[in-house]
């Protein structure tokens, strides 16, 4: 991988954690008044998926949706104004953190309603086979939504139809705050997702470069016509499940293993990496901080200058 690719990988890394540091450090303003569920920790998952993808291709999300948003080329303007409340936002500040949109960028919807856009992805996608473009669906879940009797239709539906999506699993381990072995059989949940039929995959949600690859793959596969595939990704989730805070007092994880998710930043890991390769790469890394802190202090006075919606913009946008 060429070094420019790799500092754009970074890069946006870098972008999502600024950006929702920046949230968590505004949010006891009590301005944004939306729950928020912050994705710190989980960066490479959404750079590495998203940067596999063409502009025109379609992506979903969930209740913790801001990166894979930025990752895909969401407005960080109109993003921040929807955390507002704020007419410019992206859905004219109607939805807030967990309803964000942007056609423009191939990013087409989250919602909070765990399993809600899994169907929604799997119909895009059988709209694209039946137009017969080479558009390819992804969809964010968590190891949670896996419990949900949608997914594992939507699945056999794809299947079924060949169907050019690509279902990503994002297992940090927790469903709120109870863990996976005491919610589900000890068994990678990517096996069940072969167990359905499709092409599946498991990495280490933490390596940028190795989410990149495994998703180049599987994306190249659904464009090819080889119907969907399954990509099952662990990483871990730093703050607590919904705010901005760090909840370590409710001891539903211990201190030990919350500095062990810590130290497997998948920022920090990157970094080490490209130093190794590339001795100069911290003057490029103080350059594209000046540049996102820069971006992020625009977006938030974009934001707050922004009108607040009136009576008038309650008409309409129900129904599309």
């Amino acid at each position: 991988m060429s070094h420019s690719s790799q500092l754009a990988l970074l890069r946006s890394m870098l972008r999502i954690r600024r950006i929702e540091e920046a949230i968590a450090d505004r949010y006891a303003e009590q301005e944004m008044r939306c729950p928020m569920h912050l994705c710190i920790g989980q960066e490479a998952i959404a750079v590495g998926v998203c940067a596999a993808l063409s502009k025109g291709d379609s992506v979903f999300s969930n209740h913790r949706a801001h990166g894979h948003y930025l990752a895909k080329g969401g407005s960080l303007n109109a993003m921040v104004a929807e955390l507002y409340g704020r007419s410019t936002g992206c859905c004219g500040g109607r939805g807030g953190s967990m309803h964000l949109i942007d056609l423009d960028a191939g990013f087409s919807g989250s919602t909070p309603i765990v399993g809600g856009t899994v169907p929604l992805a799997v119909g895009a996608a059988w709209a694209s086979s039946l137009k017969q473009s080479e558009q390819v669906t992804v969809v964010f879940f968590g190891d949670g939504c896996f419990e949900e009797g949608v997914v594992h239709e939507s699945m056999n539906f794809a299947k079924l139809h060949k169907l050019p999506v690509v279902f990503v699993c994002e297992n940090n381990n927790f469903s709120v705050y109870t863990r996976l072995n005491e919610r589900q059989p000890e068994r990678p949940l990517y096996r069940v997702a072969e167990a359905h039929g499709l092409a599946a995959y498991t990495g280490n949600g933490n390596d940028v470069e190795e989410v990149l690859a495994i998703s180049r793959k599987a994306v190249g596969l659904a464009r090819q016509g080889q119907g969907p595939q399954f990509i099952e990704l662990h990483a871990y989730r730093w703050r607590e499940h919904c705010g901005p805070n760090f909840d370590d007092e409710l001891n539903y994880r211990t201190a030990q293993e919350i500095k062990a998710g810590i130290h497997d930043c998948p920022i920090a890991s990157y970094t080490r990496k490209l130093e190794k390769e590339n001795g100069n790469i911290h003057l490029e890394i103080e350059r594209c901080e000046a540049e996102i802190q820069r971006e992020i202090a625009a977006a938030f006075e974009f934001a707050l200058s922004s009108k607040k919606p009136s009576i008038d913009d309650s008409q309409g946008k129900v129904y599309a």
